[in-house]
């Protein structure tokens, strides 16, 4: 593994940090003190960054993204993640890389839309009674005749309200496992405006203001065999070839915004004087600066490595488990430390700490709690074993 980045590698990341920086930064206030962003402000900030090529840019070159390898793109999603959630995934959007495995037809139909800019994708999977068990999960699809019918309810679907339409994994079968009978799993796509489908506002989040999350209703809905998304019984095998890399992004944006925090926390501690000197010079401050940067270090190159790995065909759910929970748990600790060493002025929301502080919490829940994340990685540690 080569440590130095490429030429190429700089100038993704001089190129994302600046366009964060004059697009994104100016709008976090406003999108923080309303909850909400305005489709005025997605339309400006998208054909920006469209131009810019920052758009799409973990989608293949083959379907109309930038085709970025894994390093370079956590590289990229390191910066976007510095700035508000809401901004740079809506305006800077990455479709789900799991409309890559579409026939044509479907690529044509969903995948160019989002890359283009024309309308956004959702991953529906998650539900009221299920949660991290998705094998869990009742919302069910059934044949009837040429087509499935869809039953069942989805929540926490992030920015469903904009997007185009749905990926939905749905229960279409069981199977008896030694643990049980669990459920199989179908993928398909579900065109916003279908009968039978309905969109209702989520809930409040004290996480990331702005990006918002719904509930999902399927009432007999009726979808063509051809919106099936992979083969009937495999929805968990196409998620598991194509989304597996989502960790590694909660990863990078977690790697972003702690950046931000302790480069917050640096400069405060080298100019706010107490008792005659500047507060950096106290060992209180000066270890937790220490200790910051020491754990943003060992998420990064856990993260980094993951990435390197991923590219070489190599890299373990294990990997990308330890990544995900180091970084998200980093976060909060620096975030946490920041505030404490900012003191009052820390949990003021003239500075972009106590939003940092809000949103490290559902890192550690969503894409796999970190329960789930040491339940992998335990796993993998035991099973050569026997155990």
């Amino acid at each position: 593994m080569q440590f130095g980045l490429t030429e190429e590698q700089q100038m993704i990341i001089d190129t994302t940090r600046k366009f964060v920086e004059q697009e994104l930064y100016p709008h976090e206030a406003e999108v923080e003190r309303t909850g909400v962003l305005s489709p005025e402000i997605v339309k400006e900030i998208q054909a920006k960054a469209i131009t810019a090529g920052l758009y799409a840019a973990n989608i293949p070159a083959e379907f109309g993204g930038a085709g970025l390898d894994t390093v370079s793109w956590l590289l990229y999603e390191q910066e976007l993640g510095r700035a508000n959630y809401a901004l740079h995934w809506t305006c800077v959007a990455r479709p789900s890389n799991i409309l890559c495995a579409g026939t044509p037809e479907q690529r044509e139909k969903y995948l160019l839309p989002c890359v283009q800019g024309d309308t956004w994708d959702c991953l529906a999977m998650t539900e009221p009674g299920a949660g991290s068990d998705l094998r869990g999960m009742t919302a069910s699809a059934v044949p009837s005749g040429t087509d499935w019918i869809l039953n069942g309810t989805k929540h926490f679907i992030s920015h469903a309200d904009i997007a185009g339409f749905a990926i939905c994994f749905m229960a279409t079968g069981e199977e008896q496992t030694t643990k049980g009978k669990k459920k199989l799993i179908s993928a398909f796509f579900v065109d916003k405006g279908t009968p039978g489908f309905t969109v209702r506002q989520g809930y409040n989040n004290v996480s990331h203001r702005g990006y918002t999350n719904a509930i999902l209703e399927f009432d007999d809905c009726r979808i063509p065999q051809e919106n099936m998304l992979g083969e009937v019984h495999k929805g968990f095998d196409v998620a598991n070839q194509w989304l597996g890399a989502t960790r590694l992004q909660v990863a990078a944006t977690c790697l972003g915004r702690a950046k931000r925090a302790l480069h917050l926390a640096l400069s405060w501690a080298a100019e706010r004087e107490q008792f005659g000197q500047k507060i950096g010079k106290f060992q209180g401050v000066s270890f937790k600066l220490a200790d910051m940067a020491t754990e943003i270090k060992a998420a990064e190159l856990l993260t980094l490595e993951a990435g390197w790995k991923f590219d070489q065909d190599s890299c373990t759910d294990s990997d990308m488990a330890m990544a995900k929970l180091k970084a998200t748990e980093m976060l909060a600790f620096v975030a946490d430390e920041a505030i404490q060493i900012h003191g009052g002025m820390g949990v003021m929301d003239e500075l972009p700490l106590e939003r940092i502080w809000r949103d490290a919490r559902i890192e550690r829940i969503w894409e796999g709690t970190s329960e789930i994340q040491r339940h992998i990685i335990s796993r993998a540690l035991l099973r050569p074993l026997g155990a």
